[in-house]
Order: structure tokens, then sequence, then C-alpha cells
């Protein structure tokens, strides 16, 4: 007895697919984009750019985003360009100033520790009740 349902179903096959563990951003060359300019701009009747960039993959904005570079003449903004903030440029008067401060504060954490054990050395004087002789400076 078999009834009308599993006849009607397909059978699935267990098929593996592959997914990549993050996507990655296309990047086209600076002649691909000049290519296909050229190739937009020889579209002459209807729907023929759409073709083009179905048959390529592109969408719209791309040949906005090229044309515009092209048209401003940005021959670099025709090449990918990598993502983020510009690098900054290190000044070698930045890297002594990053270096003078750093010995700054060595010199005053040393100068704090001294004082303190100045401070220190003269409270236990004072307990053991000898007797404490002031440095020349204070008197000059």
């Amino acid at each position: 007895m078999s009834n009308g349902i599993s006849a009607a179903l397909p059978l699935v096959e267990n098929r593996e697919t592959e997914v990549l563990a993050k996507a990655k951003r296309r990047t086209f060359t600076a002649e691909y984009k000049r290519q296909i300019l050229k190739k937009a701009a020889a579209c002459k009747k209807p729907g023929e750019i759409g073709a083009l960039l179905r048959r390529e993959g592109l969408y719209s904005s791309h040949l906005v985003v090229w044309r515009r570079a092209r048209d401003r003449g940005e021959l670099a903004g025709l090449a990918s360009k990598k993502r983020g903030p510009p690098p900054h440029q290190r000044d070698d008067r930045d890297r002594k100033i990053v270096e003078l401060e750093r010995a700054l504060k060595r010199s005053e954490a040393r100068a704090e520790r001294a004082e303190t054990l100045v401070d220190l050395q003269k409270k236990l004087a004072t307990v053991l009740g000898l007797s404490v002789v002031e440095s020349d400076e204070k008197s000059k």
C-alpha cells in the first residue's frame, strides 16, 4: 500500500556545502575597472549595460563610483584602496619627546623616593634621639 504523498516528494540528496569561515571583500584592479568602463561605454541598446553587469557580477554603483573617479582624473582612484584610516607618520621629534617624557618621569620618581627616604631618616633620628645635621643648602 503506497500513499500518494511519498510519491509526490522528491528525493533530497545529501550534498555537502562549502561554507567559508569569513567572506572576503572583492577587489578590482585598475585595469579591470578601465575595461569594464570601456565596455559599458560601448553599450548602446537598452539592457546591454544590465547584461554586462550581470555577466561580470557587478552592481551599477560600481560603475557610478568608477566613472566619477575617472572623471576627476584620479587614476589612483581606480586602483583598489586599503580600507581604514591612513597610517600615522611618526616624526623623529615625536619619538624624542616620548623618550624625554619617560626620562623625566623616572627622574621625578627617583627624586620623590629620595625625599621620602630623607624624611624617614629624620623621623628615625628624632625617635632615637639623635641630632640631625641640616645641610648647607638650607643655611645659605
